[in-house]
């Protein structure tokens, strides 16, 4: 079989950001790494859930929510994929991670989607890690500029 194209990715020398993983067609997969491969400090499960909920609802709430394809955590817990249309710029899609990631910051009150009618591990979510998670990378993110997209 073929390599996939994220395992051929130098994890030795990925550091925090967000990048360009691979486009396919018109959807482009980006790369949103919160923490730096094989560090020993990965993504929290709880924290990390909560956050797929907080980034998913304001990234499909958002000006750009027909242009959503899937927003979901990595298995290796260091990050996240954003699959965005190519109708959207690259500029736009880094202010929308910029967005999300303040939004997440700062949430307040009940966490979407957290009922165990709506959620396979409704009783597995870390709203303070959350926020803590997405403060931390929102600062990683602040002056991200197209030409950092790229590994």
């Amino acid at each position: 079989m073929k390599t996939i194209a994220s395992f051929t990715v130098d994890h030795n020398k990925l550091e925090k950001g967000m990048y360009i993983s691979r486009v396919d067609g018109d959807v482009v997969t980006y790369d949103i790494r919160m923490r730096k491969p094989n560090g020993g400090d990965y993504l929290q499960n709880g924290a990390m859930h909560t956050f797929e909920h907080l980034f998913a609802t304001f990234a499909r709430n958002s000006a750009f929510e027909n242009q959503v394809v899937y927003v979901g955590p990595m298995g290796c817990r260091t990050g996240f994929y954003l699959l965005l249309r190519d109708t959207v710029s690259h500029k736009d899609a880094i202010e929308l991670v910029k967005d999300s990631f303040a939004f997440a910051a700062h949430f307040e009150g009940a966490i979407p989607g957290v009922g165990k009618k709506e959620c396979g591990n409704y009783l597995e979510h870390d709203l303070e890690g959350a926020k803590k998670d997405a403060a931390d990378m929102a600062e990683v993110l602040k002056d991200w500029k197209e030409e950092n997209l790229y590994y």
